[in-house]
């Protein structure tokens, strides 16, 4: 199954992620959850970029889904970049997408995954509209 990013969709933001020797597993190729982690360190970096933390007492994001495909082995040493992107803004949710690359392999996809986030308000327990500005954002 290859792994195709939407068409139409916007490249949001990028980080680098060292890859740790406590990343790998007892096959010495970084475990399969890893992945999900770097994927949740660039979603919330982006988030913390923007302004969009979750607030326990107010409104934020909650992710409702998340996937991830794995292509290649990543193993230590190494440094993974993380390109994010978003589409599909509908009444209360936006889509997240991401590519994890070596940096010293440019363009060659290890891994894709993405996330679908709902915008809710904490005290309520209830999805709400996304805002305005995020919208905006997220929107291509």
């Amino acid at each position: 199954m290859k792994f195709t990013l939407p068409e139409v969709k916007k490249l949001v933001f990028e980080m680098t992620i060292p890859i740790r020797w406590g990343d790998m597993d007892a096959m010495n190729h970084v475990n399969n959850t890893i992945y999900f982690r770097y994927l949740e360190s660039c979603r919330i970096e982006w988030m913390r970029s923007i302004n969009a933390l979750p607030n326990p007492k107010g409104e934020g994001p909650v992710i409702v889904n998340a996937f991830c495909n794995f292509y290649k082995q990543l193993e230590y040493p190494g440094d993974v970049l993380v390109k994010m992107y978003t589409s599909d803004p509908a009444r209360t949710t936006f889509e997240t997408w991401a590519t994890l690359e070596l940096t010293n392999q440019p363009g060659v996809i290890y891994a894709a995954g993405g996330a679908t986030t709902i915008w809710v308000n904490f005290p309520q327990q209830k999805s709400m509209d996304l805002p305005d500005w995020l919208r905006q954002m997220v929107a291509v």
